[in-house]
């Protein structure tokens, strides 16, 4: 017999350094006796004795031990025809089992030269389906192919429960020059906990999660698990199918921010936490009750730290374990679609923390960052940049968000902190960042890459969203890429919510002085797809909660809450409200407990809800107050320049001209009566809103039910109604047909 294989090779796959063991391992042919032969050689460290079963066969051969650290190889006359014929390995190991397996080196790479030209590229949109561990048959053979990128490793090997995470028996082949590790695990099953053992180019061991897993352990334990995403069957159809023909651009959308783990909890749980099937039906029942569209979830990839609310990201492609399964999450989903609530999620391109599980120097080398820290490094969060300008990265996480789209039927995602990923200075000294190509501050590679994201995700997912949460003056986030825009379908509002909040907070008395932090909003509404949010940022790290913000005694905290939000749902862009915030809840939000539901037995807080559920009512009855959120036509000012009463008064219009709603509020306690307010037609107006009701814990001051429009000039027109103004309140009216 010629043997071919070296000493060197031999030594190499010994000590866990070998770049493809399939170079060994596994069937080759050989020349045996002046004939063709097949040889088989197998590793197995914990192992006393190995056999080759031959299934052509049936026959049963002991294979002979070639190295003590336990290489096994078997040799025989075989034709050409049956060269590929398959065969198992009986293993007695030291323990003294013995195990009948499938040989993993028996079997052909799953990844084509295809997939790796595109995963090189940058361009393969649907790399989920061929990097992570993926459930395979093959040839009647179940198990897991596993598959990462990890150019600069000297091997990779899986390691996990099945191995008893010793990963000898398991290094995966190297794709050359991919720099993608591979090998199929004959009989693997969902539900097995795995991780890459990478040996470091100076010869140092380090264990990762995969970054394309789908599931993982509950935190603190860092594992992945295999996963089947195909298991759940989806009930959404008629959803998904009416979310594909419509513009959401020109639907109501109220949304209601949550974090799942502090929403409610169950006391007879070991952390609190409901599983995501509770929290479909609860969450369902509430969003129905109170009008709201939609739900925005705080991040739902797995993080190793609770209180980072999700924001620190390892796993990208796990949905956390904190809450179920990934079949759990998909009846979540499917369970709010079937009810008519959409889903949103946070999703984090911006950076990543640096825990040694996850992605930092994931192969020994700065390999999803940078490596110069002026470029790698958040100085505000302790966290890492990823280095967009590289293929693999803009691929990882592209595919990362059409992943969510296509697997878990997500209809938007809401895009965390836009603004440090467009700027390479951002809250940075001098000296400490590093320009452009063109020495500026544009980090060019991140906004090519914001504006790929947005082109793929509206071009495969039609009628789903994507939302910037960016703080700057940036043009154009919600302008088509083909025009030099970033391409999202809405940016949130900062300004408008600084402004708001900062009036809202003044009191009464002194809030003429400030009338231009609420009309300043109107001279850029349309110059982008305004969402108007007060989100979780808004009642944490010492800002209090949105009640206890308000001025004054018991009653004008109440009155000025209800005045805010009653403002917010009649100003122009789409609205968000972060969880507590409609039921009037004192302290700062606390991820650890559950909100003070409690609360509601107080007729205050009671009011309070009932008036935002009878805002989204409205809201979602009323087409002028959503039709023409982002264009100049469906607002009109009345009266913006009163700052010494503190009104302003304006309509908003729908697509038909004669669709129109009149709003006026008073942000004083002062009771305005006999207050002129100019309209565009003659007739009976019904007050169709008041924020003063006694029904929300209101003084009851009103117009009920309505009035005639009287010839009587104001503000320029030729009609008018003569309001009473509440105090500290807002009152919509509508014209009659």
């Amino acid at each position: 017999m010629r043997t071919t294989v070296s000493l060197d090779s031999i030594s190499a796959l010994v000590e866990g350094r070998h770049a493809n063991p399939f170079d060994i391992l596994g069937p080759h042919e050989v020349e045996y006796g002046g004939r063709s032969a097949r040889t088989v050689r197998a590793y197995l460290p914990n192992s006393q004795q190995v056999w080759l079963i031959d299934e052509a066969h049936n026959t049963l051969r002991p294979m002979r031990r070639i190295h003590p650290a336990g290489l096994y190889e078997a040799v025989g006359p075989v034709a050409e025809e049956t060269f590929h014929q398959p065969y198992q390995l009986r293993v007695t190991q030291r323990s003294g089992q013995t195990i009948t397996m499938h040989d993993p080196y028996a079997f052909e790479p799953f990844l084509t030269d295809y997939d790796i030209y595109l995963l090189g590229e940058g361009t393969h949109s649907r790399a989920y389906d061929k990097l992570g561990a993926k459930l395979r048959t093959v040839d009647g053979v179940s198990g897991v192919n596993f598959a990462v990128w990890a150019p600069n490793a000297a091997s990779v090997q899986a390691v996990g429960g099945f191995n008893y995470w010793d990963g000898r028996g398991h290094s995966m082949r190297k794709h050359i020059p991919s720099g993608i590790w591979e090998l199929f695990v004959p009989g693997l099953k969902a539900g097995e906990p795995y991780k890459y053992r990478i040996k470091k180019a100076d010869g140092g061991l380090i264990d990762k999660s995969d970054p394309y897993g789908v599931a993982a352990e509950l935190p603190p334990s860092t594992a992945s698990i295999v996963a089947d995403l195909d298991q759940h069957q989806w009930h959404d159809g008629g959803w998904m199918e009416q979310r594909r023909s419509s513009n959401p651009l020109e639907q109501p959308m109220s949304v209601y921010e949550v974090h799942l783990g502090s929403w409610r909890r169950g006391k007879d749980r070991l952390h609190g936490w409901l599983n995501y099937r509770e929290l479909a039906h609860q969450l369902v029942d509430y969003c129905r009750e109170m009008g709201y569209t939609h739900l925005e979830l705080m991040p739902v990839s797995e993080h190793p730290y609770t209180g980072s609310w999700g924001y620190q990201t390892v796993g990208y492609y796990s949905v956390t374990s904190r809450y179920g399964s990934p079949e759990d999450f998909m009846y979540f989903v499917d369970h709010c679609h079937q009810n008519g609530i959409g889903v949103i999620i946070d999703w984090v391109p911006a950076h990543f923390p640096k825990d040694d599980h996850g992605l930092r120097r994931f192969d020994g080398t700065a390999l999803y960052e940078h490596a110069d820290p002026r470029q790698s490094e958040h100085p505000d969060w302790g966290t890492l940049i990823f280095n967009y300008g590289r293929n693999e990265i803009r691929n990882f996480l592209i595919a990362n968000a059409l992943f969510w789209l296509d697997k878990y039927h997500i209809d938007g995602l809401r895009v965390d902190a836009v603004a440090s990923m467009l700027y390479l200075d951002y809250s940075r000294e001098d000296g400490d960042w590093v320009p452009n190509e063109h020495g500026g501050r544009e980090n060019i590679p991140a906004i090519s890459l914001l504006q790929e994201f947005n082109r793929q995700t509206h071009a495969e997912f039609p009628g789903a969203m994507t939302i910037a949460e960016e703080s700057t003056a940036w043009g154009g986030v919600s302008r088509p890429t083909d025009t030099g825009g970033l391409g999202f379908t809405f940016k949130w509002n900062m300004g408008w919510m600084n402004d708001t909040l900062s009036y809202m907070q003044h009191e009464p008395v002194h809030r003429q002085y400030h009338h231009g932090e609420l009309t300043f909003s109107l001279i850029y509404a349309f110059t982008e797809n305004f969402f108007l949010p007060l989100s979780h940022d808004e009642v944490v790290h010492g800002k209090r909660s949105l009640l206890d913000q308000m001025p004054g005694d018991l009653w004008q905290k109440f009155a000025n809450l209800r005045l805010l939000y009653s403002y917010m749902w009649t100003h122009p862009g789409k609205k968000l409200l972060f969880m507590g915030g409609d039921i009037g809840q004192w302290t700062e939000w606390n991820h650890e407990t559950e909100l003070q539901w409690d609360l509601l037995q107080w007729d205050t807080h009671s009011g309070l809800k009932r008036l935002v559920a009878d805002l989204n009512a409205m809201y979602r009855r009323e087409p002028s107050l959503y039709e023409v959120d982002f264009e100049y036509t469906g607002f009109e000012w009345i009266d913006c320049m009163n700052s010494g009463d503190s009104v302003l008064c304006y309509m908003r219009k729908g697509k038909d001209p004669k669709d129109f709603v009149v709003v006026c509020c008073n942000m004083t306690p002062v009771v305005r009566e006999g207050y002129r307010v100019g309209v565009p037609r003659s007739g009976w107006y019904d007050e169709i809103f008041n924020s003063d009701s006694k029904h929300y814990g209101g003084t009851n001051v009103g117009n009920a039910p309505g009035m005639n429009a009287k010839k009587q000039t104001a503000q320029g027109r030729a009609l008018s109604l003569e309001l009473t103004l509440p105090p500290l309140g807002v009152v919509v009216l509508k014209p009659k047909p």
